[in-house]
């Protein structure tokens, strides 16, 4: 295997049916070690499997995600010792310690690229208290555009292209116009990469803004998404039941299988207009 440091592809060997000898690029995956450190203590909270860059966004997004980074807490340093011949470990400091409750939840501290929710004692115990009333958000977006978003994502994917097995997360806002987009070897991730630099961007909540999304919508996917500040999640796969239940506790809508000619909503669908 050939890649570079840095880069989120690698050049593998390959022999095609009926074609020969090759090369051919392929996702990056690696462990990363995320950890929250503050003035009286340090806690190594997960592992997870990632494609390499973005690791200091993936970090601060985790933590969003989990409750433990909110509008009242300040990030002092992130530090990132990242060798792609060794693990690497992310240390996000903050200045105030986070609640006690949200550390209790016991967590398996490894988690695969697929896999966002292992580990929890139980169904309450990811039910995390938001920052954001996501119920309020008055964002409004035509169905035009909603069934503009996938191809609109698609071109926004340059790893994608080379290898064909990477998910995307992006925020676009109400007129389509595109904002920013992750990609990682993990859903889970991408989304982590994408509200992490909005957050220390100064860019949360994302009331203003789709969450867009490459595959299915998972429970943690609108979770995290609900913990951003975002009122609606679209998603280019389907959701799941327990997704489309939290979707409609907080408010926010949640639209799967979208396409070019085709889309479904599953909550809140009076943020479209013209649905009808």
């Amino acid at each position: 295997m050939n890649r570079k440091p840095g880069d989120g592809t690698a050049q593998v060997a390959v022999r095609r049916y009926r074609g020969g000898d090759e090369t051919d690029a392929v996702a990056v995956e690696e462990p990363l070690l995320i950890r929250l450190q503050w003035p009286e203590d340090q806690r190594d909270l997960a592992v997870t499997m990632r494609t390499p860059g973005n690791d200091a966004e993936l970090a601060v997004g985790f933590l969003v995600g989990e409750g433990l980074l909110g509008a009242d807490n300040e990030v002092t340093h992130v530090d990132v010792s990242s060798d792609f011949a060794t693990d690497a470990v992310v240390t996000v400091s903050i200045a105030n310690a986070p609640a006690a409750e949200l550390l209790e939840h016991e967590r398996n501290f490894y988690m695969t690229s697929s896999c966002g929710v292992c580990g929890k004692a139980a169904l309450e115990a990811v039910r995390i208290r938001a920052n954001y009333d996501t119920a309020k958000i008055p964002l409004t977006v035509s169905a035009d555009v909603i069934r503009s978003l996938p191809q609109r994502l698609l071109a926004e994917q340059p790893l994608f292209a080379g290898t064909g097995s990477l998910h995307a997360a992006a925020f676009f806002a109400a007129d389509g116009t595109f904002s920013e987009l992750y990609e990682d070897v993990g859903r889970h991730n991408a989304v982590d990469k994408l509200v992490g630099a909005a957050f220390r961007d100064g860019g949360l909540p994302a009331v203003d803004r789709v969450m867009v999304v490459s595959g299915r919508a998972s429970f943690e996917l609108v979770q995290k998404a609900r913990l951003a500040g975002c009122g609606m999640l679209v998603a280019v796969g389907a959701p799941s039941s327990l997704a489309v239940e939290l979707a409609w506790e907080a408010g926010m809508t949640l639209v799967g299988f979208a396409r070019e000619d085709r889309f479904n909503v599953y909550s809140v669908p009076t943020r479209i207009p013209d649905l009808s």
